[in-house]
């Protein structure tokens, strides 16, 4: 179990320390597949109604009651990767539940929308209150979904109703979402028809690019976030409200922790072409979540236009800023 320090209630969104305490929980699974040992808390809880998958659970000690946010890993990625983000954003009032989809990817995603409505739906059955500190309690009436790389992806598809949840998304984040290997190469089932402003989708969405998630890292790997599948594609075909940020000199998996351990956490560091450092990067992608959650479930958006006109400093460099509204 780990801690995030408390500080003022007025921290900036990019601060990885909000003014929430945070805990970091593994829960296990119904089938009882146990978080990888890669992963942060050393004992996991077993909840009398058990999740569908292993969850990763970011959350607020301090009593009171908050929003919600799934969040759905990359491709062949452990959710334990994305602790210190997780907790990022839990430190400033959200409780954040990343469930382990898979250990091995199929060519197929439809297995992964499916576990993500079903971890949405354990959410509306219960199961989320027994493993929460107490006098914690969550929001199901605020609830966002947000996903990186294939998880991205996998979070537009759930989205856009192609697997039935109990509960109502408010917000959809896609953080350098990719549909697969390139036009016409895209992993089934499709999200992207490359029809402007297509998407259905009754809530406000917000999608994070990487500027070198394009680049091949050398000549014997793809890019990680191809040109024709990648952050761009994703956002023109968004309705509004939505906004578009790209974050200039950041590689696709600059996001995750800076210790990704075992032999899928050392590829983390080999297979894209990254930035200098992850801290930034993940700075940011920490506190924009936070900043567009507040503005579409708590309805304040002053730190999303902060950063949208440039009054608070981000912790990157931005190439793009795109909103339609």
């Amino acid at each position: 179990m780990s801690t995030s320090t408390t500080v003022s209630s007025s921290a900036s969104v990019f601060e990885t320390a909000g003014r929430y305490t945070t805990t970091l929980q593994r829960v296990e699974s119904a089938a009882g597949t146990t978080c990888n040992k890669c992963c942060s808390s050393s004992v996991a809880v077993v909840p009398a109604l058990p999740p569908p998958k292993p969850l990763l659970i970011a959350t607020p000690c301090e009593a009171g009651e908050f929003p919600l946010l799934i969040f759905l890993h990359g491709y062949l990625l452990h959710n334990s990767f994305y602790s210190q983000l997780l907790q990022h954003v839990a430190s400033h009032g959200f409780i954040v539940i990343a469930p382990q989809l898979y250990e091995v990817a199929a060519a197929d995603s439809t297995g992964e929308i499916k576990s993500a409505a079903a971890t949405t739906n354990w959410l509306s059955e219960g199961g989320l209150r027994d493993v929460l500190p107490p006098n914690v309690h969550p929001n199901l009436s605020k609830l966002g979904l947000a996903g990186h790389s294939r998880g991205g992806k996998t979070a537009f598809s759930l989205a856009l109703t192609k697997a039935a949840t109990t509960l109502k998304f408010s917000a959809l984040i896609g953080i350098d979402p990719v549909d697969g290997m390139d036009k016409g190469k895209q992993t089934p089932p499709p999200v992207l028809t490359y029809v402007p402003h297509s998407f259905d989708l009754d809530m406000a969405v917000m999608v994070i690019g990487s500027g070198l998630g394009e680049v091949r890292r050398n000549p014997l790997f793809p890019p990680c976030a191809p040109k024709g599948v990648n952050h761009g594609d994703f956002f023109n075909e968004c309705r509004k409200p939505a906004c578009h940020f790209v974050v200039k000199d950041y590689g696709h998996l600059d996001m995750l922790d800076n210790d990704t351990k075992g032999i899928r956490g050392k590829a983390t560091y080999c297979l894209c072409k990254n930035g200098e450092s992850r801290e930034p990067m993940r700075r940011f992608v920490g506190g924009i979540v936070v900043a567009f959650m507040k503005a579409y479930l708590d309805g304040d958006a002053s730190a999303l236009m902060s950063i949208r006109y440039g009054h608070e400093t981000a912790p990157v460099e931005l190439q793009t800023v795109e909103f339609l509204e």
